[in-house]
This record gives structure tokens, C-alpha cells and sequence, in this order.
């Protein structure tokens, strides 16, 4: 991996370069990134059956290092980084010792050190977690967002577009991480999970030629728009829409973030007390909506009980029409597959009203 010291104007280049070729920009995850280019739709079926490029400027990179990183950034967070292989890494929550989820991330070992990916609007809370737990530790936690620059290349015919671009890759387990040379430069590939791609990180200074090369092995260039109708499809709860401080893990569905066998860290004796009893009060789920997407926040109520409420909703492209689908979480003993529920939607015709739309519970990822 290459580092430099300062890259904030060659990033604006870039951003720059993709504004001439027709990227609509917007805030995603805590940055300005192209929402979409020039059509969401092709971009989205690209996602979903081919190979789509997208630019990370939303996603925030650490470093920990130190002699003592291994046993403590184990003790910090929810899965096993201290038996991590070598260059592999692993999805996990910051927990408080309610059991809180208080951010995400993945962590890779890299060697001599362990490299942080999560969003930027997660950044700087995530240091100020770390911080806050480095007493006597010999541990070190430094930003290098601006420093290593990250594109995605994401579907199911994304290495077949890598190897046209002469980037052949071997095979790699998720998050699993590859250095090679490509035209002189290095590159680093760590292929994702659970949207089926890589991650590719580079000097700054490249990424216009990497962007160059694999839209022209077929790659399509995509924003945000179509990435968030990708996640909210494959039911993907997002940090920040979906999860929150008041979210416990296994009520997010996102068992792959946590291990029950590998000791002590923050928040551990409230994750397995929930997994000895065997469940939680609610779950995260799917939904199928009648009419408009709801708004983050809708109740969701079976007969004359409210169960839950939506996190996030879109009308999402399904063939030459749309489906609205909606994620949120919902009371565990109602949530039946299939099963019929209300869910408020904001009005505008008179404060102090709302309208209703019905919505069948589904299973995730949804089928569209």
C-alpha cells in the first residue's frame, strides 16, 4: 500500500474529472460523491448482472499500530481480529457495555499493522472510541482517508472486467486482501462482502488512470443512487440509516460481526447473555410496500398494535417498472413472512394527519 502526505487536491481532481463526464454529485455517508451518472437504472442492472465502478470518497480508512495491537483492538471490538490471517480481514460492531452498537467497520491485518475501512460520517468517532481506551497500551490510531484513495468495482462480472483490464486476480475469500503491480503502479484489491466485487486502493495520483482503464473493459460507471437501491434489495442495514446507538447486534441480522468464543471485549457479556437466551424483542426484516415509499421513522402496525418502524424505503427499478421495498425492524413474534401490516406515511394535506399504506413482510434479500 502506498501512502502519501497530502492528497486533498489530487482527490478534487478527480472529482473533478468525473463532474465533465456527467456525474451528478450529492452527500453520501458523510461525503461528496457522484450520486449518479447518466442513467440510475442501467447503473443499478450493471450492479445486479454485470460490472459497475464506483467512486469510495464516502469511505474512511485507519491505521493501528503498535506492539500491543493485536490483543487490544481485539478487545475492542466484536469479532476475532487477533487470529486474523495475514493480509484477510472481517466485519465488525463498537459495542458500549450496554451492548450498543456504536459504529461498523472491517478490519484487515496487514502485517505490522491493521487497516480500519468504515465511512467517513464514522471516522472521527471511531478514533475518539479508540482514544478513549488506549491508557497504557502501546497502540497507535492514525487517519489515512485523504492518503489512499478506494473505487469499488461491484457485481457479479467484475473480475472478468479486472482481467481485461490486465488485472488478473486469484481467487480470494471475502475481505481478503491482494497487492499486485498494474502498469508500474501498485494496487491493492480486498474483495467485499456481502455485494459481491472488490474494493481496489491506490496512490491518489492513479485513480483516474485505474477509472480509465476498467471503463473501458466494460465497466459502468455508477453513483450512490444505484448502490442504495442495490443495498436496500439485498437487505443490507447501513450504519447510520439502519443501525444505531440503540440497536443491539443480533438484532440487525449481521451475525458475520460477531464471535462468541474468542474472549473479553466491550460489550461482550450483553451479546452472550442474548445469545443464551436464544433470541431478541425485535428483528430486523423486509418489506413489500403498496404505493409511495414511507419515510424513515413510519410505524408499522399489525391490527391495533404498533411492531415496529421502517429505517429507510425506495422505489426500486423491477423490469420496465418499480417495486418499493422498505427495511426496517419489527416486534420478533411478528415477523411472519408474508404477513400483512399498516405502515404511516408522512401527509401533506393537514398537520397531525397521516396516511397509511399496506406492506407485506419478505424475506431478505428481496426478489425483484
Amino acid at each position: 500500500m502506498v501512502i502519501i502526505e497530502d492528497s486533498a487536491m489530487i482527490s478534487t481532481a478527480f472529482s473533478n474529472k468525473l463532474a465533465t463526464s456527467g456525474a451528478q454529485f450529492g452527500l453520501y455517508a458523510g461525503a461528496e460523491t457522484p450520486s449518479a451518472f447518466a442513467d440510475p437504472r442501467a447503473e443499478f442492472a450493471a450492479l445486479r448482472t454485470g460490472c459497475a465502478i464506483l467512486d469510495l470518497s464516502w469511505r474512511a480508512k485507519l491505521v493501528v499500530s503498535g506492539e500491543d495491537r493485536v490483543r487490544w483492538l481485539n478487545g475492542m471490538v466484536s469479532n476475532n481480529t487477533r487470529d486474523l490471517p495475514l493480509n484477510h480481514g472481517n466485519y465488525n460492531f463498537l459495542l458500549n457495555a450496554q451492548g450498543r452498537i456504536q459504529a461498523d467497520l472491517v478490519a484487515y491485518n496487514r502485517g505490522e499493522y491493521y487497516l480500519i475501512a468504515t465511512d467517513v460520517r464514522q471516522s472521527a468517532r471511531i478514533r475518539e472510541f479508540f482514544d478513549r481506551y488506549i491508557i497504557m497500551d502501546d497502540v497507535e490510531v492514525t487517519e489515512i482517508t485523504e492518503k489512499l484513495a478506494s473505487l469499488a468495482l461491484a457485481g457479479p462480472k467484475s473480475r472478468e472486467a479486472l482481467a481485461r483490464a490486465g488485472m488478473k486476480l486469484p481467487e480470494l475469500a471475502p475481505y481478503e486482501v491482494h497487492d499486485y503491480a498494474w502498469n508500474g503502479m501498485g494496487l491493492t484489491a480486498a474483495r467485499t462482502a456481502p455485494v459481491p466485487g472488490f474494493e481496489l486502493w491506490m496512490h491518489p495520483d492513479n485513480m483516474a488512470l485505474v477509472w480509465e482503464a476498467l471503463t473501458a473493459a466494460g465497466a459502468t460507471p455508477a453513483g450512490t443512487q444505484a448502490w442504495e437501491w442495490l443495498r436496500i434489495s439485498l437487505g443490507i442495514p447501513l450504519y447510520g440509516v439502519d443501525i444505531g446507538d440503540r440497536e443491539l447486534p443480533q438484532e440487525t441480522g449481521r451475525q458475520d460481526a460477531l464471535h462468541f468464543t474468542k474472549g473479553c471485549y466491550i460489550g461482550q457479556e450483553i451479546v452472550e447473555r442474548i445469545r443464551s437466551r436464544g433470541n431478541v424483542h425485535r428483528v430486523f426484516a423486509g418489506f413489500r410496500v403498496q404505493g409511495a415509499p414511507p419515510v424513515a421513522g413510519a410505524k408499522i402496525h399489525a391490527g391495533e398494535k404498533e411492531i415496529g418502524e421502517i429505517t429507510c424505503a425506495a422505489s426500486v427499478p423491477s423490469g420496465d417498472s418499480e417495486v418499493t421495498l422498505a427495511l426496517g425492524y419489527i416486534r420478533r413474534e411478528a415477523a411472519t413472512s408474508g404477513s400483512e401490516v399498516r405502515i404511516g406515511v408522512a401527509s401533506n394535506t393537514g398537520a397531525g394527519q397521516a396516511e397509511e399504506s399496506l406492506a407485506r413482510i419478505a424475506p431478505l434479500p428481496f426478489v425483484i
